[in-house]
């Protein structure tokens, strides 16, 4: 998982409320375990046109969006099914920041195991953050997760609270395969211990 510290990048503005996991990634798109190759059908049913061709007034479609790395959205984000593809689609078309005054659950423990900072703020302050993203490329957001601010092209800054543990996995891009892997010599440690018991069975492989 690529790490995350701070991220200075275009941010496109969704002025959505309950937004579902279907939305996000419709469930006809749901047969790859794959995490890559799934941010082409993010927001489909928004993005593309009865035809496939796409939706120009989509704001994803848009320049300067095409290249944003940051959403911002309205409340209860990521709601409906409990699909990971849902972070995973977001991840791939670039998104590594999701700010919304409220997220279901789910999806926003999902966002913390695929490398994306979702962050709660109060619906006024995202209201100016997409009034700001509103204004196009110049008008770039800062996010700072080790002081856990959201900065204005102004200099204003929104703090942001975060659980500590989750901060830590993504400064330090940590997924659960990472977090295991850490336990690396306490692990080899007890293996080794339990290879050396006499009641533990020596298993020999022949041919």
């Amino acid at each position: 998982m690529d790490k995350f510290d701070r991220l200075e990048a275009i941010a496109a503005p969704l002025r959505m409320s309950n937004v579902d996991t279907d939305k996000i990634i419709p469930a006809r798109f749901l047969k790859t375990i794959k995490r890559s190759g799934l941010g082409i059908h993010a927001f489909a049913g928004l993005r593309y046109r009865a035809d496939d061709s796409e939706n120009p007034d989509f704001v994803l479609n848009k320049l300067p969006y095409r290249q944003a790395h940051i959403l911002i959205a309205g409340e209860n984000f990521g709601c409906g099914s409990s699909r990971e593809h849902a972070p995973w689609a977001l991840l791939d078309f670039g998104i590594r920041c999701v700010i919304a005054p409220s997220f279901a659950d789910i999806f926003f423990n999902n966002c913390f195991k695929n490398g994306i900072l979702p962050i709660v703020l109060p619906p006024a302050q995202c209201d100016a953050l997409m009034d700001d993203a509103e204004s196009g490329a110049n008008a770039r957001i800062i996010v700072d997760l080790a002081a856990q601010t959201v900065s204005r092209p102004d200099g204003e800054a929104f703090p942001f609270e975060i659980d500590a543990f989750r901060k830590r996995c993504l400064l330090e891009g940590l997924d659960d395969i990472g977090l295991t892997l850490e336990k690396s010599p306490s692990i080899d440690a007890f293996e080794a211990r339990t290879d050396a018991e006499p009641w533990r069975p020596k298993i020999v492989l022949e041919g």
